[in-house]
């Protein structure tokens, strides 16, 4: 089963068995602008929750993602590094920045889900 949670810092994770997939939102997307670099971990890293693990940069601001909960990376994504603009046309599909073994599941608890979300998004405007 898949469900993905939120961060207040606009973080997602979408979770298959023990491992996570991890990218920015849509509105935090909106939010940057046009991409125009990002850096993801390398794999083996190990994060603890909110721990910065990548970097985005935009033509308004560069700004950290944020670890949303407890792993070590397996992956990074090439793609997004290769080619940034993917973050605006797919933030929350095909621009997903790493995916992590999690250490600590219990942690997703205390994420936001799609409707707390967008509950939370309101509170912005």
């Amino acid at each position: 089963m898949s469900s993905k949670r939120f961060t207040k810092d606009h973080e997602w994770i979408s979770v298959e068995g023990d491992v996570g997939t991890v990218g920015i939102s849509d509105y935090a997307q909106h939010a940057l602008g046009d991409v125009v670099f990002v850096e993801v971990p390398d794999s083996g890293r190990q994060l603890a929750k909110g721990d910065e693990a990548a970097v985005v940069e935009s033509v308004k601001a560069a700004s950290e993602v944020y670890s949303p909960v407890s792993g070590t990376v397996t992956k990074g994504n090439q793609a997004i590094v290769d080619q940034p603009g993917l973050v605006n046309e797919d933030a929350e599909g095909a621009a997903w920045f790493f995916k992590l073994t999690l250490a600590n599941p219990a942690e997703l608890d205390d994420l936001m889900d799609q409707a707390a979300y967008d509950a939370y998004l309101k509170t912005l405007e």
